[in-house]
C-alpha cells in the first residue's frame, strides 16, 4: 500500500494518519465545509472537500469517498469509527472498486451489526448469554409470557441498536406494553428497523470488553480487557485497562470466549467483543463492534502494540507476528473522553469557540486530539474534542497523573467533561474499584460537582493567601 484515504474526521482521523505516515504510506483526508481548517486536513499529504457540513452531505457519502479514492489512486480506505465504519454496503463497494478495505469483511459486519444475528452466530460456540429470547418480537402478550418466565426486571432492546437507543428497562408487567411500543418506535426512527427482543436485565453489571485481532491466515488473538463501566446515557466516558475485577483465570476465559465470537463470523482485523459482568462474577456476551474502538489507546499502552498498524498489516494480507503467549499486561492505562458537553446541564452538547486550548503534556500522558485554539466546535458531529489518556506502572499512578493532566488542560469557550472526569477519578467508588454501570446514577449530580469545584476553588484561594502572607513576611525580614 502506497496511499491510504481516511474516511473520517477529528481525533480518530489524525490518530490513524500518524501511524500511516510512520509506516511510510501517503495519506489522503476527506473533509466537510465545516472542517476546512481542521488539524486532520492540515496533517494529510492530500485533502479533498467532499461536501457540506452535515455528515449526510459529506462523511456518509460513500460513493463520493470512493470517487475521490479512485481519482487519487488510493490503495486502501481506513474508516476509523462511526460514520461508515460498520456499513457493510460501503465495505463491499470499496472492495468492488479494487480498493483494500481496512476492516473486517462485510459478512462479519452484517452478522455483528444485528444483535439477534450475532446471538445466533455464536450459539454453537458455547458462549454465555443473558437469559432471554433470540428472536424479534412485536406481540405484547407473547412478551409478557417471556417476561414471566425469565423474571422481572427485563430489558427490551433494539436488534439494530446502539448508544442506548431503542432500549427500555421494564420492572412491572403493567408497564410492558407502553415501554415496548416506545422501544419499537425509537428503534424505527433511529435505525430504520423496529425489531426488538427481550432479555433479563442484569441489575448491577460492569461493562467489560475484549480486544481481538485476526488475520487472513486463520490466526486469532485477544489483547486482554478494557473496563468501560463509567457511562452516561449508555455511552462510555471513562475507560481503563486492565480491569480491577478480573483475575488471571477469568481474563483467560473471557479472552477465549471473545476469540470464539470472532471465529464465529470469520473475523479479520481489529474488533471488540463486549460482555456484561454481574455481581456474581458471571459474564455474558453482549455484542461485537466490527471496527476500531474509541478506547483502543488504553490497550495499546498496556500491550505496546499499535492497533492501527496491525489493521493495515492484516489488510495487506500479512500474517500476525504476535503469538498469544507473547502478550503480557504491563502497567495501567486510563482514558477520559473530553466531550464538549455541559456536565452541569445533563451533559447537553456545548458549542462555541475554543478561545483557549492548551493541552497537558509529559511522560505517561497521551492525547488523541482533533482541535486547535481558535476553532469552532461544530454542531453537526459527535461532540468529542479529544481523548485524554494516562499511563502508569500502577492504577494509582495512572489516576494521579490523570488528575494532574486534567488540571493542566486549559480550555475556554465551551463546557466539557473534564470536571466530570476529575469527579470520577477522585471518587472513592472509582478509586476502590467498587463500581458498575450505575456509577453516574448512584454518585453523580450537578450539585455534587458544583460543591467539589467550589471546595477546590476555596482551597486554592487559601493556598494562594498563605503563599502571599509568607512572601510578604520574607520581604519584611532585613538582610545584612
Amino acid at each position: 500500500m502506497k496511499k491510504i484515504l481516511v474516511a473520517n474526521r477529528g481525533e480518530i482521523a489524525l490518530r490513524v494518519m500518524k501511524t500511516i505516515k510512520r509506516m511510510g504510506i501517503d495519506t489522503v483526508a476527506v473533509y466537510s465545509t465545516a472542517d476546512r481548517n481542521a488539524p486532520h486536513v492540515k496533517f494529510a499529504d492530500e485533502a479533498v472537500c467532499i461536501g457540506g457540513a452535515a455528515s449526510s452531505e459529506s462523511y456518509l457519502k460513500g460513493d463520493k469517498i470512493i470517487e475521490v479514492a479512485k481519482k487519487l489512486n488510493v490503495d486502501g480506505i481506513h474508516p476509523g469509527y462511526g460514520f461508515l465504519s460498520e456499513n457493510a454496503g460501503f465495505a463491499e463497494a470499496v472492495e468492488k472498486n479494487g480498493i483494500t478495505w481496512i476492516g473486517p469483511g462485510s459478512k462479519a459486519i452484517k452478522i455483528m451489526g444485528s444483535k439477534l444475528a450475532a446471538k445466533d452466530a455464536v450459539k454453537a460456540y458455547d458462549i454465555p448469554m443473558v437469559p432471554g429470547i433470540d428472536e424479534a418480537i412485536t406481540d405484547t402478550d407473547e412478551a409478557k409470557k417471556i417476561a414471566k418466565e425469565i423474571g422481572y426486571p427485563i430489558l427490551i432492546k433494539a436488534s439494530a441498536g446502539g448508544g442506548g437507543k431503542g432500549m427500555r428497562i421494564v420492572e412491572r408487567d403493567k408497564d410492558l406494553e407502553d415501554q415496548m411500543k416506545r422501544a419499537i418506535s425509537e428503534a424505527e426512527s433511529a435505525f430504520g428497523d423496529g425489531s426488538v427482543f427481550i432479555e433479563k436485565y442484569v441489575a448491577s453489571p460492569r461493562h467489560i470488553e475484549i480486544q481481538v485481532l485476526a488475520d487472513t491466515h486463520g490466526n486469532f488473538l485477544h489483547l486482554f480487557e478494557r473496563e468501560c463501566s463509567v457511562q452516561r446515557r449508555h455511552q462510555k466516558v471513562v475507560e481503563e485497562a486492565p480491569s480491577v475485577v478480573l483475575d488471571e483465570k477469568l481474563r483467560k476465559q473471557m479472552g477465549e470466549a471473545a476469540v470464539k465470537v470472532a471465529q464465529a463470523c470469520d473475523y479479520v482485523g481489529a474488533g471488540t467483543v463486549e460482555f456484561l459482568f454481574d455481581e456474581n462474577r458471571n459474564f455474558y456476551f453482549l455484542e461485537m463492534n466490527t471496527r476500531l474502538q474509541v478506547e483502543h489507546p488504553v490497550t495499546e499502552l498496556i500491550t505496546g502494540i499499535d492497533l492501527v498498524e496491525q489493521q493495515i498489516l492484516v489488510a495487506r494480507g500479512e500474517e500476525l507476528q504476535i503469538k498469544q503467549e507473547d502478550l503480557k499486561i504491563k502497567g495501567h492505562a486510563l482514558e477520559l473522553r473530553v466531550y464538549a458537553e455541559d456536565p452541569l446541564e445533563d451533559f447537553m452538547p456545548s458549542t462555541g469557540n475554543l478561545e483557549k486550548y492548551e493541552l497537558p503534556s509529559g511522560e505517561g500522558i497521551r492525547i488523541d486530539n482533533g482541535f486547535e485554539e481558535g476553532m469552532d466546535v461544530p454542531i453537526y458531529y459527535d461532540p468529542m474534542l479529544s481523548k485524554l489518556i494516562t499511563y502508569g506502572k500502577s492504577r494509582e499512578e495512572a489516576i494521579q497523573l490523570m488528575i494532574k493532566a486534567i488540571d493542566h488542560y486549559i480550555l475556554e469557550g465551551v463546557s466539557t467533561t473534564l470536571p466530570f472526569g476529575k469527579f470520577v477519578f477522585q471518587h472513592e467508588a472509582f478509586r476502590s474499584g467498587n463500581f458498575d454501570t450505575h456509577f453516574v446514577k448512584k454518585y453523580y449530580s450537578p450539585e455534587a460537582l458544583k460543591e467539589e469545584t467550589e471546595e477546590e476553588a476555596r482551597l486554592a484561594a487559601l493556598m494562594a493567601l498563605k503563599q502571599y502572607l509568607q512572601d510578604k513576611e520574607q520581604l519584611r525580614i532585613p538582610h545584612n
